[in-house]
């Protein structure tokens, strides 16, 4: 099986910042992509950020150049360091990845169980 488990969340003002952590554990042979997606109450999952194993990026308009996602390799985890936070950040952000157990040739998706993030005004 594999866990993911994520850290980080939290309260905090607006103009404010958080560093998100999610590392991955289990019977894992490699990872693939990986990404923070968020769920805002009454309101649908969306991608926040995305990022490969070569370390290519992409993000959702609405965090570019506030939001950094990274990645080490090496500790199976991945980052999202989110800097001038706005209220209508508030959401649950999961985090997400592709990854291959040991004897199996296929990449399958798993998801962390969510930290809430609260942007006061």
């Amino acid at each position: 099986q594999v866990q993911l488990v994520e850290s980080g969340g939290g309260l905090v003002q607006a103009g404010g910042s958080l560093r998100l952590s999610c590392a991955a554990s289990g019977s894992i042979f490699s990872i693939g992509d990986m990404g923070w997606y968020r769920q805002a109450l009454g309101k649908q999952r969306e991608l926040v950020a995305r990022i490969t194993r070569g370390s290519s990026t992409n993000y959702a308009d609405s965090v570019k150049g506030r939001f950094t996602i990274s990645r080490d390799n090496a500790k199976n985890t991945v980052y999202l360091q989110m800097n001038g936070l706005k209220p209508e950040d508030t959401a649950v952000y999961y985090c997400n990845a592709h990854v291959a157990r040991y004897g199996e040739r296929y990449l399958a998706q798993y998801w962390g169980q969510g930290t809430q993030v609260t942007v006061s005004s």
